[in-house]
């Protein structure tokens, strides 16, 4: 028990993890699914009972589970089972069986659970197939239509336990049979016949391992009949049906049917069964399925003999031909397959009927159709490979049908072609006569050239492989792997290893036949001999190891081909010459090794190859052998034409294999051939042919030269030269390149043969006839000549003479009488190089040949020659600009530069070690001095270390070394000049050798830092009176090309400013003015950058003087000046310091100047000041520098201040005329320039510094309001100043308290415009409740106050404005102030300065909106005052003022009951005129009257205005009038009099509508006053008394009216629909 306890407790924790693990199927991550599946396979591998019986549980248990998540559980179900099928419990089993089952069949729908549901059943059926079968059989009942996937785990159970399922097959069949016609819907015949098609394959694997099988008594015919009958019904019913996946099923299904069909119904069905499915490859794009199942049908038919195939061959063949002739992708693996199966049924086909086959297939291959050509080669592999026996008879004939495809030039065929080849090699076919052709034509696809960078294939070329490559390994194959190809591939593959055309195809053949040979050599010693009586047509042995020498001189071409041929040589050595197996066999190895090392030198590689090359020849010390060897070697030079470096060093070889030879007439004679043969116009080739030259004279001086000097005289020579002449653009340039090849030959002979020989010679026979070919004499004057290359050749030929000389042994007895004539030249050929430029390298050759012939060979030099050469060749040189930046031949320039350099340096070198004096040590510097008069003599020491101390920092590690030394000697010379000692140790000059470490790895951070402490020292020991030379010097050093060294004059400049730039206060704005022209100059970034610092160093020592410098920069500031101001913002302090430099300029000043205009009748016009106008520019560019944003801050309010009031002292204002011209030139320069325009110019720099303030929400609020453009306006900038005002209020309350105290002065400015601004601000801020919460109320309204006797009407306007805002802002002061307030407004209303009427305007509009907060005991005392002094606007010819009157009229009324009539007298007043002006459009008349309505004592009235006047409603004006006549008259009939002659006043009124309005208004009195009170009125009277002929009508109607006529027979216009005031509809 207690041993049980664990393991229990042990399945119960497995049982809840898995548990807990399904529970978390239901997560939707499919990377958290993945995980639960692999955890519950990971348990099932400890645990596989326990976990199976929990998933079964579990899913008993949900059986609403999602079918995504069952399928996790089923699938890791069927792993366990799969894992562990071997141990599992039959108990289990059934459960998991029971549970499957279920679960695949408890839907009609198809899942994917029940997929993996049937998986598991298959699973557990690999050993418990009956359990399993008694299960499924349950549900697989005669004529009732299974569920699908119950055949479909029929099926795959017959695949997968073939052994265990087949017995149960017939019965299967048996059921089935009958329910393929109650198959109706398509995916249930699909699985039918998936069903059939793996029941068939069963049933023929079962038959093929009858011995293996439990009942072997099973046969074919035990299922043919019940597999012909479903054939019947698939072939006869279901093929025809449109649905293509079900045709592909029964395709799939027919082809393993046929091996089981019994054989005489298989034969009848032929004629029907192939045709029907040939057809199926129209129909589908798809072939594979075809195929395949054509190819079993094809095989079952062949297996039976049938005889029906043979009617079907044509049709066959021609459809099976296109398939293959479709070329297959191989990203599409069915088309591979297709091909695959299609080559099978070729192979099928050929095994029966060779001969038709083959006579199908080889007129193919004369198509035009390159697809053509290509699958009919691939067939003939097929068939080749496949069906060797009916092809034996056949080789001679395919063979020969071969020709026209070895023709083919194109690449997919070729490819074809050598695949066909490598089948024909595996069969014997190339053993047959015909069989070189084809090896021939490997061997020559090996030899194309190979595919560096393969151009993108067409569409059907779907092989990465190019036909080199897959020749190459064909070949290599065949000679490794096919044995039967070794005679025929040995020795003739070494006729392809001489031609040159073969050159490419060396390595693959040099590796075949080294294979090859060791298998000669393996059957016997003598077997790899090659036996040249039996193959006349093989290379001579001098042939081969010619060729393979100098192949091998350059080791890494051709696929390392320098390793194969040497490892063929080495094979060959018996067969070469027996004496060379011993020293081969020792030295080849070592020469393959030195090639694998990847590490050649090709000069030291060709050095050990001639090595081996005369070791060759000293082991077999043969003469003839010698003779022969070189004979072949000058025979085989043409074939290296265009090959150079091969023929270069096949001369070599010959020059070699010469001195070996004792023949010295056979010396002379190939020395004469090779003269009279070489292509002079080749450079490769004329340094070829004087290395050969050069080494045959060790060994043969005297013959050599005496075969230079007959070539000269002999015929060919002469004959060369007159053929030349005949063709005068030749003639000079090939007789030049024969002469310089001659030249070069002697220089080659001079360094190469015995000192103890040559030396004699050099001045008697090869200067002599060297300088014979160079000078070219005409009517025997002398003519230099211009040719590069014999100029070229000449120097090289006399530096390598000075070198034989130098390096001879008895060179210091030796006098080399013709050695200042040499130099002579050589000093010529450095002055006839151009100054400007370096072409060529003639300078730099010649002053090598110089080096060596004054190093040590006597007599020495002369002085005048010896400083001719030193003058000359400075001069050369140093004239040269710093790039050289030209290439020639191949040579960058900069390497030929550096190369000319180090030549320069070793002549100087030798020239002072000839002449090691203080003499000697003069001469050097004295060019110097003399062509550089201008030198600045050296008690100049800043300009000299500002020339040196940069270069610590160059790019080249030496430089920086140098440049460190001279900084170090010129701070002791100058020491010195100051009177210390010569010994004197200044510790602080002492610590630059300690600099100098840290200046060997070119690390930047190091090496600035290295230049800033040098700067440190020279800042502390340069002189006063140096410092600024120092410093303009090192200013030049910015625009050195070496950007290093520009970088490192900044560092040091700056460096340098810091530590001394306290005493160059009046040096100031001269290096303003350097740091601005360098910018100009120098466009780097690291120099802008510089120069900045630099600004601010100066800033923080000086800025009074860099502000002002600045400052008198021309405007308007170019980028260079404007960087130089945004430097200034680098640290807060310095910047706080500036800006208010800069806002002390811009109020200092007058903001601009009044000038008179010369054109008559105008008046003055306003001109900036440049300062004020400069020091905002300044602003603008430190504030929009980020960095400037704390300085910002700490300076808000004054900047604020100050840019608002230039705001608004700028609006109008103009640009000097000189600006004006200036500011279109730099527009014109510049794309999108910023406005120089005073007024444009501060509203820009306000709007930067509100956003560096940090109230950039301030600054798009003003922008979407339009304020900025209203600022600028002179007639609505008020209104943009509001704007600002409200915006500030709203997003930078705190800032304001500062800027109202600062505001608060300008209201006494003499200037208009700044107390305009001051005022409109304010005014705004009223509007807003910020100035109650700030505390800001009472001042800000004491000031608008006192603003109301102020000389500008505007500024009193905005004043009276701002105080009605407060009604907005602080409704609830308004009680509080309201004496003031409504003192303020009367007074406005009153004032007298104010011809427009528009302080009035402002003081009713304002008082308007204070009524709304004030009480009748507030405004009893003024009410009738007011009500008075408005009256006169009613009838105003300004809209503003009349809306505004009455509207305030209106509102009055409501403060009228404690002195009603008193007030009641002045509605009476203003009736009959706001009657009157109900016409008016932009009017306020129906609010007025409804205001008084209640007021007038009669309810009809007072209803009448409330219902009729409403802004909604039309009102019919004649009407109307008539029934407020009505109302009135029955109201206040004694009032007749008085609004009768209210009217008359109106009959002389400018508006029409008005005139005529009031004498109807007169003719509704009348009619309607009764007959006591209408005696009152003397009618004719008022007709007589009116002289207007309108008014006159009108009066006539209006007595017509009182006579009983309708109002609207008058024709008086209705009032439209009430609307919103200053807005009006009106209707006929």
């Amino acid at each position: 028990m207690f041993r049980e306890g664990p393991n229990f407790a042990a399945c119960l924790s497995c049982s809840g993890l898995a548990t807990t693990l399904m529970d978390a199927t239901t997560d939707k991550d499919p990377l958290v699914q993945e995980q639960i599946y692999n955890a519950l396979c990971y348990l099932g591998e400890s645990e596989p009972e326990e976990i199976l019986h929990s998933c079964d549980e579990y899913l008993r248990q949900h059986d609403k589970l999602a079918y995504p998540h069952r399928v996790i559980i089923l699938k890791a179900m069927e792993t366990v089972v799969k894992n562990n099928i071997a141990s599992l419990d039959k108990s289990t089993a059934k459960v998991v069986i029971f549970l499957a089952s279920n679960e695949m069949t408890k839907s009609k729908v198809i899942r994917e659970w029940q997929q993996a549901a049937s998986s598991v059943l298959v699973a557990v059926g690999q050993r418990f197939i009956n359990k399993v079968m008694e299960e499924v059989l349950t549900k697989f009942q005669p004529g009732i239509l299974p569920h699908y996937f119950i055949v479909q785990t029929f099926a795959n159970l017959s695949v997968s336990n073939v052994f265990g399922m087949v017995p149960f097959l017939n019965s299967i069949l048996g059921t089935m049979l009958p329910m393929l016609g109650m198959a109706k819907q398509d995916h249930m015949k699909s699985v039918f016949c998936y069903a059939l098609q793996h029941f068939s394959e069963s049933i023929q694997e079962y038959l093929a391992n009858l011995d293996k099988a439990p009942d072997p008594t099973v046969r074919k015919d035990t299922f043919s009949n019940e597999i012909f009958s479903a054939y019947e019904v698939l072939f006869n019913s279901w093929l025809q049906h449109r649905e293509a996946k079900l045709r592909l099923a029964v395709v799939e299904a027919v082809g393993p049917m046929s091996y089981l069909m019994p054989s005489e119904k298989l034969e009848e069905q032929l004629p029907k069964l192939i045709p029907g499915i040939l057809a199926l490859y129209k129909k589908h794009a798809e072939a594979f399925y075809i195929s395949k199942s054509l190819c079993q049908i094809l095989e079952a038919s062949v297996n039976i003999g049938s005889r029906s195939l043979d009617v079907q061959l044509d049709a066959l063949l021609g459809t099976l031909h296109p398939q293959i002739c479709a070329p297959a992708d191989p990203s599409v693996p069915l088309t591979v397959k297709n091909h695959t199966e299609v080559l099978r049924c070729f192979t099928v086909l050929a095994c029966s009927f060779p001969d038709r086959v083959l006579a199908f297939l080889l007129p193919k291959l004369e198509s035009s159709n390159e697809r053509t050509r290509v699958g009919t080669l691939l067939i003939m592999r097929q068939i080749i490979n496949s069906a060797p026996s009916q092809m034996e008879i056949k080789k001679p004939f395919i063979l020969s049908s071969m020709k026209l495809p070895l023709q083919d030039s194109n690449d997919k065929v070729k490819r074809a072609v050598v695949q066909v080849i490598s089948a024909m090699a595996h069969h014997g076919y190339l053993e047959q006569p015909g069989g070189e052709a084809m090896m021939e034509y490997l061997v020559r696809q090996c030899a194309l050239p190979s595919e560096a960078v393969r151009q993108t294939p067409d569409a059907d070329d779907l092989t990465s492989d190019s036909v080199q490559s897959i020749s190459v390994n064909t070949l290599f194959l065949l000679s490794t792997t096919v044995d039967r190809m070794n005679n025929v591939l040995w020795p003739y593959l070494l006729e392809f290893v001489t031609p040159i055309q073969f050159t490419n195809a060396l390595t693959p053949l040099c590796k075949s036949l080294m294979y090859l040979a060791m298998k000669k050599q393996e059957e016997g010693e003598n077997a790899s001999l090659i036996r040249y009586d039996l193959n006349g047509n093989l290379p001579s042995p001098y042939a081969l190891t010619t060729r393979l020498l100098v192949v091998s001189s350059q080791p890494y071409a051709g696929d390392c081909r320098g390793t194969a041929a040497l490892r063929l040589l080495s094979v060959l050595q018996y067969s070469v010459h027996p004496a060379l197996e011993q020293l081969w066999s020792k030295r080849v190895p070592s020469l393959v090794e030195h090639i694998e090392e990847k590490c050649l030198c090709q000069k030291e590689w060709e050095e050990k190859l001639l090595l081996f090359l005369q070791e060759t020849l000293a082991a077999v010390s043969d003469n003839t052998w010698i003779c022969h060897f070189v004979t072949e070697m000058c025979r085989q030079l043409n074939s290296y034409n265009g090959f150079p470096l091969e023929k270069n060093f096949l001369y070599k070889c010959i020059g070699t294999t010469l001195g070996a030879c004792t023949s010295k007439d056979l010396v002379q004679k190939q020395l004469q051939e090779l003269l009279e043969t070489a292509r002079y116009h080749e450079e490769a080739e004329r340094e070829g042919l004087a290395s050969c030259f050069g080494i045959c004279a060790i060994n043969h001086l005297e013959e050599t030269l005496a075969k230079l000097e007959d070539f000269v005289r002999s015929d060919v020579f002469k004959k060369s030269v007159g053929l030349f002449s005949i063709f005068k653009d030749r003639s000079d340039n090939e007789v030049e390149k024969i002469k310089s090849t001659l030249i070069l030959c002697y220089g080659f002979v001079a360094v190469h043969a015995p000192k103890e020989l040559v030396l004699s010679r050099i001045e008697a026979d090869i200067l002599k006839n060297i300088f014979q070919y160079f000078n070219t004499k005409v009517l025997g004057i002398k003519v230099e000549t211009k040719d590069l290359t014999l100029k070229l050749c000449l120097i090289r030929s006399i530096c390598m003479i000075s070198q034989a000389i130098y390096n001879g042994g008895k060179c210091g007895d030796f006098v080399f009488s013709r050695k200042a004539e040499l130099v002579a030249q050589m000093v010529e050929f450095i002055k006839a190089e151009p100054l400007d430029a370096m072409r060529t390298p003639v300078r730099q050759r010649a002053m090598v040949t110089c080096t060596y012939l004054v190093s040590v060979l006597e007599p020495h030099l002369s002085d005048p020659d010896r400083t001719e050469l030193i003058d000359t060749c400075l001069a050369s040189v140093l004239a040269l600009p710093p790039d050289p930046g030209q290439e020639r031949d191949g040579i960058g320039g900069d390497i030929l530069y550096g190369d000319t350099l180090s030549a320069l340096k070793d002549l100087l070198k030798s020239l002072l070690q000839r002449n090691l004096t203080p003499h000697g040590l003069q001469d050097i510097p004295r060019p110097l001095g003399a062509g550089h008069a201008t030198v600045i003599p050296f008690y100049n020491l800043g300009v000299l270390i500002a020339l040196f101390s940069p270069r610590c920092s160059d790019s080249l590690a030496s430089v920086r070394q140098h440049a460190v030394d001279c900084v170090y000697c010129l701070l002791y010379i100058q020491l010195c000049y100051e009177g210390f000692a010569r010994d004197h140790t200044d510790e602080m000059v002492e610590g630059l050798k300690a600099l100098k470490k840290g200046l060997e790895e070119p690390d930047f951070t190091v090496l600035f830092h290295a230049c800033h402490n040098i700067a440190m020292v020279v800042g502390k020991r340069v002189p006063p009176d140096q410092l600024m030379s120092l410093l303009l010097a090192m200013f030049e050093g910015l625009a050195d090309p070496d950007k290093n060294c520009s970088r490192a004059a900044t560092v040091m400049i700056n460096s340098l400013l810091k530590e001394r730039g306290s005493v160059l206060q009046e040096k100031v704005p001269d290096i303003m003015s350097i740091i601005h022209s360098k910018l100009q100059e120098v466009d780097e970034e690291h120099v802008r950058k510089a120069a900045q610092q630099t600004v601010y160093i100066l800033a923080s020592q000086h800025k009074s003087v860099v502000v002002s410098s600045l400052l008198g920069s021309a405007l308007p500031f170019d980028s260079h000046t404007c960087a130089m101001w945004r430097s200034l913002a680098a640290e807060p302090t310095l910047t706080s310091q500036i800006l208010e430099q800069l806002l002390e300029k811009v109020n200092r000043d007058v903001p601009y100047k009044e000038s008179k205009c010369f054109l008559l009748g105008s008046g003055s016009e306003r001109i900036a000041t440049p300062l004020p106008l400069a020091a905002t520019c300044a602003l603008y560019e430190i504030m929009s520098a980020p960095e400037s944003g704390a300085a910002v801050l700490g300076l808000y309010a004054p900047l604020f201040v100050t840019l608002l009031l230039r705001v608004s002292c700028t609006v109008g204002v103009q640009l000097p005329k000189s600006l004006q011209s200036r500011e279109r030139r730099s527009s014109s320069l510049s794309p999108a320039p910023r406005s120089l325009h005073p007024c444009s110019c501060a509203v820009e720099t306000l709007k930067v510094m509100l956003a560096r303030g940090g109230s950039e929400a301030v600054t798009r609020a003003v922008g979407s309001a339009g304020g900025w453009d209203l600022m600028a306006s002179p007639e609505r900038h008020h209104d943009g100043i509001a704007v600002l005002a409200g915006a500030m209020a709203r997003h930078a309350g705190p800032r304001l308290p500062l800027i109202v105290k600062n505001l608060v002065p300008t209201l006494s400015s003499v200037f208009d415009s700044q107390r305009i601004t001051t005022t409109a601000f304010f005014a705004e801020l009223l509007n807003s409740n910020v100035v109650n919460d700030l505390m800001l109320l009472e001042t800000v309204m004491d000031n608008m106050t006192g603003r109301q006797k102020d000389p500008c009407m505007l500024v009193r306007m905005l004043a009276l404005r701002g105080l009605g805002n407060i009604s907005s802002g602080s409704p609830e002061k308004v009680r509080k102030h309201g004496a003031k307030l409504l003192a303020s407004m009367v007074n406005g209303m009153d004032d007298k300065d104010d011809p427009h009427n528009l302080v009035a305007l402002e003081a009713m509009s304002s008082l308007s909106k204070l009524l709304d907060h004030l009480e009748e005991r507030d405004i009893q005392s003024m009410l009738l005052h007011i009500a008075i002094r408005i009256r006169p606007f009613f009838d105003s010819e300004q809209p503003g003022l009349r809306q505004s009157s009455i509207v305030l009229f209106g509102n009055l009324t409501k403060f009228s009951e404690d002195d009603c009539e008193a007030f009641f007298e002045q509605i009476l007043n203003g009736l009959v005129t706001l009657l009157l002006h109900l016409q008016d459009p932009n009017g306020h008349q129906g609010f007025a009257l409804r205001m008084c309505g209640p007021n007038m004592g009669c309810e009809g009235l007072c209803d009448m205005f409330l219902n009729h006047l409403r802004e909604d409603r039309s009102l019919h004006y004649g009407e109307f009038m008539n029934n407020v006549c009505k109302h009135l008259m029955q109201s206040y009939p004694e009032m007749l009099n008085r609004l009768i002659l209210t009217n008359l006043f109106y009959f002389k009124s400018n508006w029409v509508d008005i005139r005529a309005a009031a004498p109807m208004f007169i003719g509704f009195l009348v009619l309607h006053v009764d007959e006591d009170h209408c005696q009152q009125v003397d009618l004719d009277q008022l007709i007589s008394g009116e002289s207007v002929p309108a008014a006159c009508t009108a009066g006539e109607q209006g007595l017509g009216l009182g006579a009983g006529a309708q109002p609207h027979e008058f024709g008086l216009r209705s009032v439209g629909p009430r609307r919103a005031p200053g807005s009006c509809s009106t209707l006929g």
